[in-house]
């Protein structure tokens, strides 16, 4: 059976390189088998059961000696820590969360972490958060930025990854560039969505008003190629993974992502945590915050492997393709403290020149005010 040769290969690579590594400490127990898991609600998590064998997985921050330096401190002390994690089960972009939960990175950090599949508005998730109904959550910075202009009690703590929105232009219309799409139309999910934000960043750095010049048009997010094809948009905005899976078709060029050009290094999902828990058991939001990097960096080496506990809580996709847009994705880039601040202000920044962001405002004290560094 394929996935069990997968899973054997998995295992022996991972033995190969814990040997090379044996000056390094063996992280995390080896998952034997992944059962299926019950949906979440918002009402309450189901909490995803791991059987545990032998064997070990080789240090997952090897090759990424900047983040070790932020994952000296140990895990909390006493009885673990409960906390409730926000998420989108059917964004690819939050796989470290399930890696975290399934390959024991909370654990080792004393955190019993719970998921709320929180399928609301994000000014309902953020409130939510500050609220106390969840303790923390992982979305995309280019969403919350504006909600978070509000005042909400909610501190990004970390980068998650970069790379997961993709601008999918018609092949029949010759849609292969950004300054192609002067005058045209592009299918987007909604009006306030991350690849209607980036890509307006995107046009507009071109030259190319994005409110005047573009006509965004809107439907439900699985209809996007339809329109493209039907001809009633020369292009399309979304993310993965329904950008990657719809990519594969062969009717879509790849105008551009947000890791193009300049985006090479940017992130595009964060990890917000509740502005009290930091604030009175920063511990437990060091811990939270040290957990997620951790198991991007697992992701970013792994994501085979990745791809496969995601696939369990229903990521959408084969399990080769979820792996395919893992890889294709800057799982192993996550800065915090004064490199997350960096990266907000610019986002702030280019989010005002294109009216999303209220002008009056201050990139800089914007970021530093929602901004939190718990870990030095």
């Amino acid at each position: 059976m394929e996935t069990g040769e997968n899973s054997r290969k998995l295992t022996s690579e991972m033995a190969e390189l814990a040997r090379r590594r044996l000056s390094r400490r063996a992280a995390l127990a080896f998952a034997g088998a992944l059962g299926a898991t019950a949906p979440f609600a918002m009402i309450g998590a189901a909490r995803a059961l791991t059987a545990w064998r032998g064997g070990s997985l080789p240090d997952p921050l090897g090759e990424f000696p900047l983040c070790r330096a932020a994952m000296t401190e140990q895990g909390l002390s006493g009885p673990q820590r409960a906390l409730t994690l926000a998420w989108n089960a059917t964004s690819v972009c939050t796989a470290a969360a399930p890696v975290a939960k399934e390959r024991g990175v909370f654990a080792k950090q004393n955190l019993d972490v719970d998921f709320i599949n929180f399928g609301g508005s994000t000014e309902q998730l953020l409130e939510a958060i500050a609220t106390g109904k969840a303790d923390a959550g992982i979305g995309m910075a280019l969403r919350w930025l504006k909600p978070l202009e509000q005042g909400f009690d909610v501190r990004i703590t970390a980068g998650v990854h970069g790379g997961c929105i993709r601008l999918l232009g018609s092949k029949s219309a010759g849609i292969t560039s950004l300054e192609s799409l002067g005058g045209k139309s592009i299918a987007i999910s909604d009006q306030a969505s991350p690849a209607k934000n980036f890509c307006s960043i995107m046009l507009a750095k071109k030259g190319i008003d994005p409110v005047k010049d573009v006509d965004w048009r809107q439907y439900p997010a699985d209809l996007l190629p339809l329109a493209v094809e039907k001809g009633e948009a020369h292009a399309l905005a979304d993310n993965d993974p329904r950008t990657y899976l719809w990519l594969k078709d062969g009717k879509l060029n790849e105008v551009a992502t947000n890791l193009s050009g300049e985006f090479a290094d940017r992130i595009c999902c964060v990890l917000a945590i509740r502005g009290r828990l930091i604030r009175e058991e920063r511990a437990a939001a060091s811990a939270l915050t040290r957990s997620v990097i951790e198991a991007g960096d697992m992701v970013a080496r792994y994501p085979a492997d990745a791809a496969a506990v995601y696939s369990a809580y229903g990521g959408k996709g084969s399990v080769e393709d979820l792996a395919a847009m893992l890889a294709s994705h800057t799982h192993h880039n996550h800065p915090v403290g004064a490199a997350l601040k960096q990266q907000i202000s610019l986002y702030a920044d280019e989010l005002r020149q294109v009216s999303v962001i209220k002008r009056s405002t201050d990139s800089a004290k914007f970021a530093e005010r929602i901004c939190a560094d718990v870990l030095s």
